[in-house]
């Protein structure tokens, strides 16, 4: 048998296979990206998922024994989320300034979001497990199954809908904002990286931090307020309602 067969038949059967091919895949794929210089088609997150979603159904390895280890890598997101805070903390200053119309906005952002996914599933007749699933879609993944399940969702349902709002959000958000003449000066940065972060959560703030420094410290600061604020108001709103 040759040596790469045998290493391959060890690895798909233990916990290094997950986390060796999320880490070879995404190195790769954050390469091509850099190399295009940074177009938003080619972004990483996208080629990764794509790339390791067609490599577990060719070689036939079930989802359990790739999580077994790619759950080391899923164990990080809790610190890289936290570490957003620090490039929001160097802009203290402008934070203070603006912390009434970021609250206002980080609202109306994500009762929009939240609102037009619950609209658009009922106006189409979809079961309602399913419509209440869509309610935190704009929610990061972990935090939007725990707020399915509350309400009545299907959690594994909620995280496909969140990722897929984050894909979306990354990939359109460039174009949409000039669309909107949305300028790039210090607020336009501002703007562009809280709606972002608004919208589309990790995978928007992360696209916004690659982008600029500004843009990705507010769209972390907004990921951070659309936490906070659809834990705590959608599951209580469903109960009231």
């Amino acid at each position: 048998m040759p040596k790469f067969v045998e290493l391959w038949v060890y690895l798909s059967a233990t916990p290094l296979f997950g986390l060796s091919a999320t880490l070879v895949v995404y190195v790769l794929a954050q390469a091509v990206y850099a190399r295009l210089e940074q177009p938003a088609w080619a972004n990483p997150v996208l080629w990764s998922v794509v790339i390791l979603a067609s490599l577990l159904t060719v070689t036939r390895v079930d989802y359990p024994t790739y999580f077994s280890g790619a759950q080391f890598i899923h164990f990080l997101l809790g610190p890289a989320v936290v570490a957003l805070a620090w490039p929001l903390w160097e802009r203290l200053a402008a934070l203070r300034e603006h912390w009434r119309a970021l609250l206002a906005a980080a609202l109306a952002g994500g009762v929009a979001a939240s609102g037009s996914a619950l609209l658009l599933g009922w106006l189409v007749d979809l079961p309602q497990d399913v419509v209440l699933s869509l309610a935190p879609k704009s929610v990061t993944a972990p935090v939007a199954m725990g707020i399915a399940d509350k309400i009545g969702g299907i959690p594994a349902l909620a995280a496909v809908f969140a990722v897929v709002t984050g894909m979306v959000g990354a990939l359109s958000g460039k174009a949409l904002f000039a669309l909107l003449k949305i300028p790039t000066d210090a607020n336009g940065w501002m703007a562009r990286g809280f709606s972002l972060g608004t919208a589309a959560h990790g995978i928007g703030a992360a696209r916004a931090m690659q982008v600029n420094p500004d843009a990705g410290a507010f769209a972390g600061l907004a990921l951070g307020l659309q936490v906070v604020l659809a834990a705590l108001l959608i599951p209580m709103l469903f109960q009231l309602f």
